[in-house]
């Protein structure tokens, strides 16, 4: 796997000049390559930087090189603004974003942004698998296919908590204060339901925008925060596990369809296993990423009590579900609502 590290104009151009000379795929004597291209937004060390590096070296390994991939993190070369255009125009034939990215193509997709339908991350399999409502919204989306895209798998980033510079134990404490949020719709009602004021803005800009006080605070998971090293200008960040954060691995479908049988065989195959792979390594990185915050010494982790979490538990659930209960599907919400009973 090759791992170039051009600047984003010269990356861009290129990638322009590939794509009119139609270089892919490209002959090499009598047998057929392809190039493929993976884009995403975090660095090299989080969940999603680990899986896309796995992902790469299983496509190439189970292709035995026909498929040449490289792999651009830490928006190099696309960033939160252009990632979907550039896949949809083939300029990057993979990528992972956040299902909250998807809002304007699919908006069912936002159903991963719900609040609370996961307690635990070990409950993701079950919950999301493709026989269920949920993951049916995801891997079948005809939204998705109407927009050449196809979906190979979804990956975890983990378990959402609330930076900020106050202490946030209950919704009052978010009162008036900004919070960078994903463009999504849900994530923005959650918020000013909390009586916060969401903030959409880019990942690679949230760093920038806590230091100059532009927003007071976000949300997201461990491993993204510390990488990113949100924690060096935030005191607090409250384990409140409200949401998810979950990536959904897509390709372009024109270049997917495109590909030989055993070579599409090869991309799907990666995926499978590269999911797996990101589960495992999702839950030990936050981990690990949870103590580097502890450690740092500038930053208290609250945990919020059982009673805590649920006073915010109670002002978005089941309401919210109900407010996207046409845009996400009733079938959907019925059987997140169904399994929000059984909890209690």
């Amino acid at each position: 796997m090759r791992r170039p590290r051009w600047k984003p104009l010269i990356a861009g151009l290129s990638i322009s000049l590939l794509l009119l000379s139609g270089c892919n795929p490209a002959r090499s004597g009598d047998q057929q390559k392809f190039e493929l291209r993976f884009a995403h937004v975090t660095s090299v060390g989080t969940p999603k930087g680990l899986a896309a590096d796995f992902f790469a070296e299983q496509v190439e390994k189970k292709s035995g090189g026909r498929i040449e991939v490289e792999v651009f993190p830490n928006s190099e070369l696309y960033g939160d603004k252009d990632e979907m255009q550039a896949i949809q125009s083939n300029a990057v034939q993979v990528l992972a974003p956040a299902s909250a990215k998807f809002t304007t193509i699919a908006p069912s997709l936002q159903v991963l942004d719900l609040p609370f339908i996961f307690d635990d991350p070990d409950e993701i399999p079950e919950v999301a698998s493709p026989d269920t409502e949920i993951g049916k919204a995801i891997y079948a989306n005809p939204d998705l296919e109407e927009n050449g895209l196809k979906v190979l798998g979804l990956w975890d980033s983990g378990m959402k908590q609330i930076h900020s510079n106050n202490k946030t134990l209950k919704p009052e404490d978010m009162r008036g204060k900004k919070y960078r949020i994903q463009p999504s719709d849900v994530l923005r009602t959650q918020f000013e339901t909390w009586g916060g004021i969401p903030t959409p803005l880019a990942f690679a800009e949230v760093y920038s925008g806590l230091q100059q006080g532009l927003i007071d605070g976000g949300e997201n998971t461990y491993s993204n925060i510390q990488s990113q090293n949100m924690h060096t200008v935030q005191k607090y960040v409250t384990e409140l596990d409200h949401g998810y954060i979950g990536y959904i691995l897509t390709v372009n479908k024109r270049w997917y369809d495109e590909l030989p049988d055993d070579l599409q065989t090869a991309v799907d195959e990666a995926a499978d296993e590269a999911s797996e792979f990101n589960r495992k390594e999702a839950q030990k990185v936050n981990e690990e990423s949870k103590q580097t915050i502890e450690e740092s010494g500038g930053t208290e982790i609250v945990i919020p009590s059982k009673e805590e979490r649920q006073a915010f538990k109670d002002m978005v659930v089941p309401s919210e579900y109900e407010k996207y209960r046409d845009v996400i599907g009733p079938e959907v919400v019925d059987e997140l609502l169904e399994r929000n009973e059984k909890r209690g």
